[in-house]
């Protein structure tokens, strides 16, 4: 497999068996930037495993674009915590001040998705494009614009602006914690292509299938 995950802290040891539903664990949140594919990875390893897919988007947006993460936080954490409330689940989405707060210190895995930024530029362009012109509704009641998003230089109204701007920092913070020992316990996979996204997705299906068949020695 051509997924890169990062080397533990000290005295952190890799799954060499399967558990129960998989060597990754059973609470597993996958983060990236705009246009990695956090979503679509996430519900095919919902599926794979068998456990309940959370959507932090979903959460957070009320009709109109109005985020419950910049007017109403509480409700937004009450909102996590709620959907998160269970043994098993795969989260999708970063909001990074919400979710080492309420979900980093649960969690077994992380999966990065840390995509060139020329190749999230090319699908957040065309993931708008397409739901603009066939107006599809985003999160319930919202319909994205897409010229918007080209006037890079208003990144809170530019979802393209905000990519470019954060991109650097995203990264940065992704690889501290990475080597923070606060989050020792959370093994995190870093995936840097579109090869390694899938490669990891069909590794997760082999072992569910493995683990199905009683074949325990299995790993992804």
């Amino acid at each position: 497999m051509e997924a890169e995950a990062a080397r533990p802290p000290s005295g952190v040891q890799h799954h060499t068996r399967i558990e129960p539903y998989s060597a990754i664990g059973e609470r597993i949140q996958v983060m990236g930037n705009s246009g990695s594919g956090k979503s679509t990875l996430a519900a095919r390893l919902a599926t794979a495993l068998d456990a309940p897919f959370v959507e932090l988007d979903s959460l957070n947006w009320l009709p109109g674009w109005v985020g419950l993460n910049q007017t109403d936080p509480d409700e937004f954490e009450r909102r996590i915590r709620e959907a998160t409330r269970g043994k098993r689940w795969v989260a999708a989405g970063s909001y990074e001040r919400f979710s080492r707060r309420i979900l980093w210190p649960r969690l077994d895995t992380v999966v990065w998705l840390d995509l060139p930024l020329r190749i999230l530029v090319w699908r957040l362009l065309r993931r708008s494009w397409r739901r603009w012109r066939s107006r599809e509704l985003v999160w319930g009641t919202n319909q994205e614009r897409f010229w918007p998003q080209l006037r890079i230089w208003r990144k809170h109204d530019s979802l393209l602006g905000w990519l470019i701007t954060q991109h650097g920092r995203k990264r940065r913070n992704m690889a501290a914690c990475m080597s923070d020992p606060r989050w020792a316990h959370i093994r995190f996979v870093r995936l840097a292509s579109p090869r390694d996204v899938e490669a990891f997705a069909a590794s997760v299906e082999r072992v569910r299938r493995a683990f199905d068949h009683g074949n325990l020695e299995a790993t992804p």
